[in-house]
């Protein structure tokens, strides 16, 4: 009896499955569907039912008002049918998992290149890191938590090979056409520069995605908007002046948690300080003092671990009581109020902030200007510098992928189309690239 009631259930629920993957064309129905429901758009309770099971099995019931909704979704620049299987957002998800830009991140320097070690982080586990967070803190605000996870995933596609010196480089090599920024990178890469698809260039991502992705750090106003955000904007306005949604801030601050907090663990894996050093700072020195109470003797690396997951939760409980806090005061009620209420909503505490700032201070002394990483960042920039100079004054050394870009470009697209391709480089391929060019490639460890 167990047996047979159990697949009468699953039976009914499949059904109903297939019913409400195709509303609201109904149209589409096979005939005993139809004639199930009248061979018309049901209307009342019933459609409300139907619809509401829709948003089960999409996994999106019970979200806060607040909250971005996919079903309200603004589109997409290039309008396509929607999934009957995945909300827009959780398309976006997979599309850039998908990409070419994702995979890439495998090979990228986060600090360490990543030859050096087998267990430093890259860009893609940094970002599968921050991905993590920022699901945890959009499900304790009841807001998308496949929105937080696009902005995650992606927010690092723009970053150049060997992590900020390669970003610094092109920065001053591309002063005067624009500078370079990885955040417009990044949306160049999503709008533009991935190109898969048969109808449209970029991944078409929903505007929410696109809106989060240029946003999440806050608004952008003045004359220092990049060119390509500002000229998108013209097209698919993205309301730049106004916040983000707080899947958006959820991701941003995730970013900041993941890597003050992985790089202590990189930075200790590494020797470049000791787990002695820590006691200056807060939360892991009192971390430390209480592990050494607790399991005396305890080994280095079940040590290390205990502090770095320890300083993840602090952060992440201190974001959340903030945010739940700031949500009590500005009392929203739709994304848009979100958008509109003139501040940042999902951040840290003041004293959690002040306690970040010192972690960063420590980090920035110890770690991004130690003598070993300097020695990396100084053989990443020239390779960086080399690279771009020889791609511009030498036609015959570019790639064929870069000459696609180049030879019947205007003179003065010819920069922004190189420092396109040296920014999509991984470590591997810019070093391999350096050796086709030069007789001598600087080392990088």
């Amino acid at each position: 009896m167990a047996s047979s009631g159990f697949h009468a259930l699953l039976s009914k629920n499949f059904v109903q499955l297939c019913i409400v993957s195709l509303i609201p064309d109904v149209g589409i129905l096979p005939m005993g569907f139809k004639s199930a429901i009248g061979g018309k758009r049901p209307e009342g309770n019933r459609l409300k039912q139907m619809t509401d099971l829709k948003h089960n099995v999409f996994g999106r019931e019970n979200l806060a008002p607040y909250a971005c909704r996919a079903s309200e979704t603004r589109g997409r620049l290039f309008k396509e049918p929607e999934s009957p299987t995945r909300t827009p957002f959780q398309r976006d998800r997979d599309r850039i998992i998908h990409s070419t830009a994702f995979r890439r991140l495998k090979h990228k320097t986060q600090v360490f290149v990543h030859h050096v070690g087998d267990h430093y982080r890259t860009r893609l586990t940094h970002s599968i890191e921050v991905s993590q967070i920022a699901r945890s803190l959009a499900r304790a605000l009841g807001v998308d938590e496949d929105l937080a996870e696009c902005l995650a995933l992606s927010h690092d596609f723009g970053h150049t090979p060997f992590g900020h010196a390669g970003e610094d480089v092109l920065d001053v090599v591309m002063k005067d056409h624009g500078g370079f920024d990885h955040n417009a990178q990044s949306f160049r890469v999503v709008t533009r520069l991935e190109q898969q698809y048969a109808d449209f260039d970029g991944l078409n991502l929903s505007w929410e995605t696109l809106e989060g992705l240029v946003k999440h750090n806050g608004p952008l106003v003045g004359d220092d908007i990049p060119a390509s955000i500002r000229n998108f904007d013209r097209e698919f306005s993205l309301e730049l002046g106004s916040h983000a949604s707080l899947e958006a801030q959820c991701a941003a601050v995730a970013d900041d948690i993941a890597y003050n907090s992985h790089d202590i663990d990189d930075g200790l894996r590494a020797g470049l300080f000791a787990l002695e050093d820590l006691l200056e700072l807060p939360i892991t020195g009192d971390r430390l003092v209480e592990i050494r109470k607790s399991h005396p003797g305890l080994e280095f690396r079940r040590t290390r671990h205990e502090i770095i997951r320890y300083q993840i939760t602090r952060m992440v409980e201190d974001v959340i009581r903030t945010a739940k806090a700031g949500l009590a005061s500005v009392k929203p009620q739709s994304a848009q109020d979100v958008r509109h209420c003139g501040k940042t909503i999902v951040r840290f505490s003041h004293e959690m902030r002040l306690q970040e700032k010192q972690i960063k201070a420590f980090l920035f002394e110890r770690m991004y200007r130690a003598p070993s990483v300097m020695v990396m960042r100084e053989a990443a920039e020239q390779i960086i510098r080399d690279l771009y100079e020889a791609y511009h004054s030498g036609i015959a050394c570019r790639p064929d992928s870069l000459k696609r870009n180049t030879d019947n470009a205007k003179p003065d697209d010819i920069p922004r189309a190189i420092a396109d391709f040296i920014a999509s480089m991984t470590d591997d391929y810019a070093i391999k690239e350096h050796r086709r060019l030069f007789d001598a490639t600087p080392k990088l460890s």
